[in-house]
């Protein structure tokens, strides 16, 4: 794994494996959509009944820590491949709703 990791190169590998498992036909945005808010359903499940104090400390425990990761992990490569299929640019989205966030809620 390379340390110099970026977003193309990972939509390319994300890419590279459902192509060799012929999933593409499954990749619609309707259901990569789908899939992205179910794990993010399932990150949520890591934090659903603790208090505020033990969810800062989840990465204390190293099971937690990986279960953590792993679902990060998963939504961030559903929300990629969405944005392949869908031709967006994460990185430019995110800029564009930060600049448009600044001009709505100006700091005091």
């Amino acid at each position: 794994m390379s340390d110099e990791l970026t977003v193309p190169e990972l939509q390319r590998r994300l890419a590279e494996f459902a192509a060799a498992r012929n999933w593409q036909p499954f990749h619609t945005p309707k259901n990569l959509a789908s899939a992205l808010t179910v794990e993010a359903g399932e990150l949520l499940e890591v934090f659903q009944w603790l208090t505020p104090e033990q969810a800062g400390a989840v990465m204390a425990d190293p099971d937690t820590a990986h279960r953590v990761r792993d679902e990060v992990a998963d939504v961030l490569a559903y929300l990629l491949q969405l944005c392949t299929v869908l031709e967006v640019d994460p990185l430019r989205a995110l800029a564009e709703k930060i600049e448009r966030n600044e001009s709505r809620f100006p700091a005091p």
